[in-house]
């Protein structure tokens, strides 16, 4: 089937590279517009969730009671009670347009709050909080959009926080990061394709597709847009996903297809064993990624199932980008592959034979002790996954956002200066059986206000059978302060006859965090039973699928390990440009999973399919996994070190979320490419031998009929090889 594709691809090379440069060009200028389609949001909540059910209640008659934006003012030299600082204060918020805002007060229009409680101890700055009509973030992003210039006062300093501003300060820096990665990448890749191929055009074409795939993902994310709500956030993850896949795959066809043309292989024939060996590993790889992304459908939160939806797109359109333009252009490319040829420094050297490679020798010493070996590694990798162990969950907040960015600098200097800080309410709604009970409730804010955490604890409105209670906390809503208070206000009886539904900051993040700790361990265990289906679909065998699955496992444990001690402890952190927070993003080891353990998989398919080779060929199991690992060691740590550059785009962006996961992304990256490749693969494949292809007798009939072999591919030029065995056979 791949040859096939390979075939038509190259036959029809004319009317492929014509579509998919008219594609490119019109992804260019419609798909980009993907940044304007977004209706989704922000969408971390679990729609299920008690802290939403509260907001679905304060959407009615009732209302909500927060503060959407937070405008701080400030000067140096004035106080808020000179003139010079407040004449012009006053006069811009008297220009605010009341449009879409369900409440605006400040110090000269307190409400009912103290007037004091919105001016710092010194007496320099003082803060106005909005709320909009609305309690959607990208909605509310909109009313400060058109709202934002009539707060500008001359003479003073102003900065705007809360959620509205932190969601329009994130949604400004998404568009900029993904321009500074792909001017980081784009040229630090075509310098290591040039250096990995030591040619000009063969490290043009993987950069070719690579581009085609990036600007073709705005097309497939603009398309789901028309269908379904996306997240605002994905765009970042989505796109530099498509690109790092589509050079990873385009990076195995270009070098299948010239170890074919330097075998003697005509160029057609060329292409099509290409295609049927290394278009096979994409293929596989391809459905591997998309099985991980679509593991991200069984969380409720619209941010995770949209991330899963749209990923799967864009793998599926990267697979397609691979095994169709990349042939058409290596046919149109043909020997010239090798032309324009890169002079590197250093001496010249006879390529030495594979029984004298590192890699060989490295995979040799391993197996000669495999259980040590083995048991040492995982000690490894067990050991930088400890500190995992002590993580505080927290969901995104305002310190995804650089420290020098409007709503962190408003957040800070409210916790810092100022008697209460007006972002920090939570919203305790009382639901009786009949009329709201005024004497119960007395007793129940007596209550709540003894929580420790809880400033204060009021009845702010009343609507029939409703109330609604307004508590002001102290913690850092991400703290593990915070996470105890809300347990405690949620274990408080609430009046007789009523149920109490708590939401905002803190009690959506604990609902966050404990849908995600449910959801998770049913994800994993789906994308390994699928991931396990795949595997002996491609090979035919019941313990290597398992093997893979258990060792992909441990890399992404190593990988959360690190990210706890590297985020949440704050090692690191001038390195990387980051203020630590004292937590780890729930969302993290999600996406982690999602991405990574589909990127193992691809290395995975791609060793154990020149492993296959090796052993169908006649060798015994120790030589053909060394064989394996040296035939395709060179090719892993390339793709890896192209995949590293292009996910590196995460760590520099201003986004703290994304930087956890560049971060992450690149640890599991190279560990698993490294160290699981290199080592525990070979130690693992000698403790198991000749049983590493073994099926039961009845599965190993099934798949030599339907499983997906490699049929064309070329055997490998070694020693005569005597009958190759088959699956479900050990002696």
């Amino acid at each position: 089937m791949f040859a096939a594709i390979g075939r038509f691809a190259a036959r029809r090379r004319r009317w492929v590279v014509i579509a998919a440069v008219v594609f490119t060009l019109f992804a260019g200028v419609w798909g980009t517009g993907v940044f304007g389609s977004f209706t989704g949001g922000a969408g971390f909540d679990d729609p299920a969730s008690e802290s939403v059910a509260a907001d679905r209640v304060l959407d009615g008659p009732l209302g909500r009671e927060s503060n959407d934006l937070i405008v701080l003012y400030g000067s140096e030299d004035r106080t808020v009670d000179d003139p010079a600082f407040a004449d012009p204060v006053r006069e811009a918020l008297a220009g605010v347009p009341r449009d879409g805002i369900e409440r605006l007060e400040s110090y000269w229009d307190p409400g009912s709050q103290d007037k004091g409680a919105y001016v710092s101890a010194d007496r320099h700055a003082t803060y106005v909080a909005v709320q909009f009509a609305t309690d959607d973030d990208q909605e509310q992003v909109e009313a400060l959009a058109r709202i934002k210039e009539d707060f500008e006062a001359p003479g003073v300093t102003v900065e705007y926080g809360g959620v509205a501003a932190m969601t329009e300060q994130v949604n400004a820096l998404t568009g900029a990061d993904i321009a500074r990665a792909e001017m980081l990448s784009v040229p630090i890749l075509l310098v290591l394709l040039v250096l990995i191929f030591r040619s000009a055009v063969a490290a043009l074409l993987p950069l070719a597709v690579g581009t085609f795939v990036a600007l073709g993902s705005f097309v497939v994310l603009r398309v789901l847009t028309m269908f379904t709500e996306i997240s605002s956030t994905v765009i970042n993850v989505i796109t530099i996903l498509g690109l790092g896949l589509a050079i990873d795959y385009a990076l195995f066809l270009v070098n299948r297809y010239r170890e074919e043309l330097h075998a003697g292989a005509d160029v057609d024939t060329a292409v099509q064993r290409a295609t049927a060996t290394a278009g096979r590993t994409v293929a596989f790889s391809g459905l591997a990624v998309a099985i991980s992304f679509a593991g991200l459908a069984l969380f409720p939160s619209r941010f995770l199932s949209s991330m899963g939806y749209a990923a799967v797109a864009v793998v599926a359109f990267a697979v397609l980008g691979s095994l169709t333009l990349l042939p058409a252009l290596l046919r149109y490319t043909g020997h010239r592959i090798d032309k324009w040829r890169i002079p590197l420094p250093g001496r010249r050297r006879a390529p030495r034979p594979e029984t004298q490679g590192r890699w060989y020798r490295t995979a040799h010493a391993v197996m000669r002790r495999p259980v040590l070996s083995t048991v040492a590694i995982v000690a490894v990798l067990v050991g930088l996954g400890a500190p995992l162990l002590g993580a505080n969950w927290a969901r995104p907040g305002d310190w995804v956002l650089p420290s020098d960015a409007d709503a962190r600098v408003v957040s800070r200097t409210l916790e810092r200066d100022f008697e209460t800080d007006p972002g920090r309410i939570m919203t305790a709604v009382v639901r009786f059986d009949g009329p709201a009970d005024r004497a119960a409730l007395s007793s129940y804010e007596r209550e709540l206000a003894g929580v420790d955490g809880i400033a204060s604890a009021a009845t702010t409105a009343v609507q029939g059978d409703d109330a609604r209670v307004t508590l002001r906390y102290t913690p850092d809503p991400m703290s593990a302060e915070a996470s105890e208070m809300v347990h405690e206000v949620r274990a408080l009886s609430p009046p007789a006859g009523a149920e109490t539904l708590l939401t905002g900051m803190p009690a959506s993040r604990v609902d966050i965090v404990g849908m995600i700790g449910e959801r998770l361990p049913w994800m994993a265990l789906f994308v390994a039973v699928v991931s396990f289906l795949v595997l002996f679909l491609a090979f035919g065998s019941l313990l290597l699928p398992l093997k893979s699955v258990v060792l992909n496992l441990l890399s992404l444990l190593a990988a959360f390990g690190a990210i706890k001690w590297i985020f949440q402890d704050g090692h690191l952190s001038g390195l990387l440009g980051f203020e630590p927070i004292g937590a780890v993003d729930a969302n993290f080891p999600v996406l982690v999973i999602a991405i990574a353990f589909g990127l193992a998989m691809d290395y995975e398919v791609f060793l154990l399919s020149r492993v296959r080779e090796e052993w169908e060929a006649g060798l015994d199991p120790v030589e053909s996994v060394a064989r394996g690992v040296q035939r395709t060691a060179k090719i892993i740590t390339s793709a890896a070190l192209l995949l590293v550059v292009v996910v590196g785009g995460f760590m520099a962006s201003s986004i703290l979320f994304m930087k956890m996961i560049g971060v992450g992304l690149v640890i599991a990256v190279l560990v698993d490419a490294t160290i699981v490749r290199g080592l525990l693969v070979p130690a693992t494949m000698a403790l198991l031998g000749k049983w590493a292809w073994w099926a039961p007798a009845p599965l190993a009939r099934w798949w030599s009929k339907y499983g997906f072999r490699e049929g064309e591919a070329p055997a490998p030029q070694h020693a005569a090889a005597p009958t190759a065995p088959t699956a479900g056979a050990v002696g």
